[in-house]
């Protein structure tokens, strides 16, 4: 399609490795003077926001030489040798290009030609050690930071990571709340629904997101979704990563329309990777970057590329277009001198260069003060906004709801039916052991449906975490909030039914405790299915896992083998068993007021007690009233699940590519 911007075709044998032609931007295309980069160094960067003069208003992401290199995974013994045997693989070599002109750059190639990694890198979806800072600029900027490229850059993933349970408009609006925290509630809002429109969602806000086992909203407008989530920011310049990919070539056409129709309404920079798109797609894409091998072999127009394979002798079938054509002879055409055409916006010329030096270092130096700021906003508001959706979260999820509240009231009834009216005597004793057992294990086994939502939650944590929507930190307590009171409901509804359909311990004190110790069981438990769900890769793995853990916790625990027959090399496992403090807590509720009661009275002499509250205790070792200390040791193995947990995420967030 035309372009009122300038081109440039380098001459014959000039090595575009050496120097390249770069251009500047504003807030109109226009034509201007080439200039040429050179070695020289660029005024940097430094802000965490990109500078927003009144001068420039639009924005050119330029890319020279990048190259992107990856170790292999070695060995112990290889890193230990400090030399690896495997060599290191070259992703990308030495890449340039323009984006910029309120165009769609469309990067296209084979399957592991580099495409993906070239977007993760200038979208700073990368760590500072492999970054180069000397390949990318903004503005005659040089981004010296990933972390400025991910502020500058809206950035979507090829996967849709959204939660099914929310709707098109309630996931804008969370995304809004993070994103846009300087504006008003109601600006916030008119920002939602103007951008609603905009993606053409205004029509299914009230509809769920929805996903491969809830029905929602098409994959098209699932996509839009995702756009929409890194637009609400208004970015100028939006990365997108195969946005086509899964939709029917009426959907994946209405995204490129979209995409075309923002790009030239808001003056965006737009770049995506597209795998084989359709002639109907290509009418709306400026320039083409064809990757082979991690190397350039073409950039610039469909016109160019069809003038450079007719000049090389082919001729393209009238079926195929030009792309489709060039993907079929792209070995021919990666051995050819590669062909560049260049269309680039430009600066307005202005006669007193001080001034936009001026302006830009004011812009600079505020957006700096703007980041200070911002780090020191209350992560109440994280909190409170997180706790909102969890909420809702919850709430909509009927099988977890409905689960835990069956669970526990057929568990509880169940259990009371048949340990009904225990009698006090000797072989009461063994029962109410065994009631508390398995009382336990049910307890902290039947927290493993959370797994599939915590493995749900987490790709979209790891992908807004990663962008600064809020701190794992924030998820961590706002989970824990709106999970006390859900499982404080869970164990009054256990707890009730057990207590007093068995008849134990009749003391108010005892049930209250009882209660409450059932509560943090479940605390404790939920604490550890979020551990193990942190560090397992998928539900399968984190379901033996947890089987595994809980098995190990419960044989170890004192009930099965003493702690005297417990081999040493095994005996740690009895100090860090979840069976151990809660049984032991259990077990001195209800006996350590009726200590000095008798359960068993010697045949022949009445007068003659044989056991009572005082001996079941000391059975067990338990000599002293370490209730209170159980409990202590319970609650801090919940805070301990959940701290781990959050070291774990922060740790995946930070690494996040997403």
């Amino acid at each position: 399609m035309a372009s009122p911007c300038t081109t440039y075709h380098p001459s014959p044998g000039s090595p575009e490795n050496d120097s390249m032609i770069l251009f500047s931007t504003s807030t109109s295309c226009s034509p201007a003077k080439e200039s040429t980069i050179t070695n020289s160094n660029s005024s940097s960067f430094d802000s965490s926001s990109p500078p927003q003069s009144s001068l420039d208003k639009t924005y050119e992401l330029r890319i020279r030489n990048l190259s992107y290199t990856i170790s292999p995974n070695g060995s112990i013994f290889s890193s230990l040798m400090k030399k690896s045997t495997k060599p290191k693989t070259t992703i990308l070599k030495s890449v340039s290009f323009v984006a910029g002109c309120s165009g769609i750059l469309a990067i296209v190639g084979p399957s592991g030609t580099g495409k993906s990694t070239l977007l993760r890198v200038i979208s700073g979806r990368v760590s500072d050690k492999e970054f180069d800072p000397k390949s990318i600029y903004l503005n005659d900027h040089a981004i010296t930071t990933p972390a400025q490229l991910r502020n500058i850059c809206g950035y979507v993933a090829q996967e849709d990571n959204l939660l099914p349970l929310l709707t098109v408009k309630e996931t804008l609006m969370f995304s809004a709340k993070f994103r846009l925290r300087g504006m008003s509630s109601k600006e916030r809002e008119e920002r939602v629904e103007s951008l609603m429109q905009e993606l053409g969602l205004d029509h299914v806000a009230n509809n769920f997101v929805g996903d491969e086992e809830k029905r929602g909203i098409s994959g098209g407008e699932r996509k839009r979704v995702s756009i929409g989530v890194d637009m609400i920011h208004d970015p100028s310049i939006l990365l997108l990563d195969e946005p086509t990919s899964g939709l029917d070539s009426s959907s994946a056409l209405q995204v490129i329309e979209l995409l075309s129709s923002m790009a030239k309404t808001k003056q965006r920079s737009i770049v995506l990777s597209i795998h084989q798109p359709s002639y109907r797609i290509l009418q709306y894409i400026s320039n083409l970057l064809i990757l082979s091998h991690g190397s350039v072999v073409h950039y610039g127009s469909l016109q160019s590329l069809e003038e450079n394979i007719t000049r090389m002798g082919y001729e393209i079938p009238i079926q195929l277009n030009p792309l489709e054509f060039a993907m079929e002879i792209i070995s021919v055409l990666e051995n050819q001198e590669p062909h560049y055409k260049y269309q680039s916006c430009s600066y307005l010329r202005w006669e007193e260069a001080i001034i936009q030096d001026t302006a830009n270092k004011e812009v600079i130096d505020q957006a700096k003060v703007g980041a200070v700021l911002n780090k020191h906003c209350s992560s109440l508001f994280e909190i409170a906004v997180l706790c909102s959706r969890f909420w809702k979260i919850i709430y909509r999820t009927k099988q977890l709801f409905l689960a835990r509240t069956m669970q526990a009231l057929v568990g509880g009834f169940g259990l009371g039916s048949v340990y009904i009216k225990m009698r006090n005597d000797e072989g009461a004793v063994a029962e109410r052991l065994g009631l508390f057992a398995f009382s336990l294990s049910f307890l902290l086994s039947s927290t493993v449906e959370a797994l599939p939502i915590y493995l749900q939650e987490r790709r979209v944590i790891m992908k807004e975490a990663s962008r600064g929507a809020y701190k794992i930190s924030s998820y961590m307590i706002a989970n824990t909030i709106i999970f006390l009171p859900f499982l404080f409901a869970v164990a009054i509804l256990f707890a009730v039914p057990v207590y007093w359909i068995v008849g134990l311990n009749p003391s108010i004190t005892a049930f209250v405790f009882f209660t409450f110790v059932v509560w943090v069981i479940v605390l404790m438990a939920s604490s550890l299915v979020l551990f193990l769900s942190a560090i397992s890769p998928d539900f399968i793995s984190g379901n033996s896992l947890i089987c595994t853990v809980l098995g190990a916790f419960f044989l170890f625990s004192g009930y099965f083998i003493p702690k005297e027959c417990i081999p040493k090399y095994w005996l740690f496992m009895y100090y860090v068993s979840l069976y151990r403090y809660p049984l032991d807590a259990l077990l001195t509720n209800e006996y350590w007021s009726l200590r000095h009661k008798c359960f068993t009275w010697n045949d022949e002499n009445h007068s003659e007690c044989l056991l009572t509250g005082n001996d079941v205790l000391k059975n067990r070792g338990l000599d002293k009233d370490t209730r209170w200390m159980n409990v202590g040791i319970m609650l801090a193995f919940f805070v301990f699940y959940r701290v781990i947990s959050w070291i774990v995420l922060a740790r995946k967030a930070s690494k996040t590519t997403i």
